[in-house]
């Protein structure tokens, strides 16, 4: 059988003949397999930014809460340049470090309270375990919490450090409030508000060039923390006729 001719139009054709796939252009539209390179560049990519993170956390140790770039890229043995084909600009470089505080952060407050059988010592703990990251590195706390860029507020909340430990107040206060048998809808602000209060008072605690020992502080804002919270999950819900 005789291959099928395609006719070019003529200028005097009413309408154009429309173009007869071949299997050429077929097989074009198969999604072809990724350059095994690229993904070895992905690789590398990823490790790169993670020295840039680490190299960020030395330098902080190194020159405090105000470190800039230059000397970021200094402690990576880099320049700025390089830095940057890696982040966009210092907001996410400072987003990625917060993340990876965090990360940490959130594990020893995971650790501290997976240690606690009784909710208030689980408040006590935890309130105790990011009075402890404070108390160790200072500048590195005031790096993550108060050194965000401007262009970080305008960003995703879930990169700053306290709206991480936030949500996990928050869901630890939701699964408290649905064992009382309460509505979990306020745990949201309840779990953030109790982030606020002990940031609050640990950023006093560390400007007054912390006045008393940090369990002295820890033991009065659980006893805060705990006279609200324990009020709200031992009070029954309101029956129908209250309501």
């Amino acid at each position: 059988m005789k291959a099928e001719t395609v006719r070019s139009p003529s200028p005097g054709d009413a309408r154009p003949s429309p173009p007869v796939a071949t299997d050429r252009s077929a097989q074009d539209t198969v999604a072809q397999p990724r350059d095994r390179r690229n993904s070895r560049w992905d690789e590398h990519r990823r490790n790169r930014r993670e020295q840039l993170v680490l190299a960020t956390l030395a330098a902080v140790g190194r020159h405090g809460a105000g470190v800039g770039m230059d000397e970021i890229a200094a402690e990576a043995g880099t320049s700025k340049t390089v830095v940057y084909r890696h982040f966009a600009d210092r907001t996410e470089l400072h987003a990625a470090v917060c993340a990876r505080v965090a990360e940490h952060l959130l594990a020893k407050l995971q650790e501290a309270m997976v240690g606690s059988t009784q909710p208030r010592q689980m408040i006590a703990a935890a309130i105790d375990a990011y009075l402890a990251f404070l108390e160790a590195d200072p500048e590195l706390y005031r790096f993550v919490v108060h050194g965000a860029p401007a262009g970080l507020l305008d960003g995703n909340p879930i990169t700053s450090l306290s709206a991480l430990v936030g949500d996990r107040a928050a869901s630890l206060t939701a699964t408290a409030l649905e064992e009382a048998g309460r509505d979990p809808a306020a745990a949201a602000p309840w779990g953030h508000g109790l982030v606020g209060l002990v940031r609050s008072a640990a950023d006093w605690w560390l400007q007054a060039d912390r006045p008393m020992l940090r369990a002295e502080l820890a033991a009065h804002l659980t006893d805060l923390a705990w006279t609200g919270l324990s009020a709200v999950a031992a009070a029954a819900p309101p029956s129908k006729e209250e309501e």
